[in-house]
């Protein structure tokens, strides 16, 4: 493990508390319980509300990802502490190529696919099997949500 600077130490914090508040808690809240749209005409269906939520989580981990890309955040130290922007990422994957091609920018999510991809092969790394359980934990829990309804 590298070492941590009081800086980078505090930027995580500051982003903890970020994710702290209320309107953004809320739409993370809606995020991992209602997002799982497999194509841009499912999203198409969403409320302005719903929508705003997903732009809010999107927005707030694309920035964070990219503090840690340029290593604001030390990167051991952010993946030892979340999965969240992982989790996002996983959610967006499904949508990202139309969403690119439409926007015609391939950079959109840029930040949140790179640093997810280096966050398996860090997880793996230490866990070997570990980003498969989470997959499979996420989507038991997205059919017994689905059988709720």
């Amino acid at each position: 493990m590298g070492q941590v600077s009081h800086e980078q130490a505090d930027m995580l914090l500051k982003l903890y508390e970020l994710r702290r508040e209320p309107r953004l808690r809320e739409a993370r809240n809606w995020f991992f319980r209602n997002f799982h749209p497999q194509s841009l005409n499912e999203r198409a269906s969403l409320t302005p509300e719903q929508d705003a939520s997903v732009r809010m989580v999107t927005s707030y981990w694309e920035m964070v990802c990219g503090l840690v890309r340029r290593g604001l955040v030390d990167e051991d130290l952010f993946f030892e502490n979340t999965a969240e922007f992982w989790i996002v990422w996983d959610r967006l994957k499904p949508l990202s190529s139309e969403v690119r091609h439409m926007m015609k920018d391939p950079h959109v999510w840029e930040n949140l696919e790179k640093l997810a991809v280096r966050y398996e092969i860090w997880r793996e790394r230490r866990a070997p099997g570990a980003i498969a359980a989470m997959r499979e934990m996420m989507q038991r829990a997205q059919a017994a949500q689905a059988s709720e309804k």
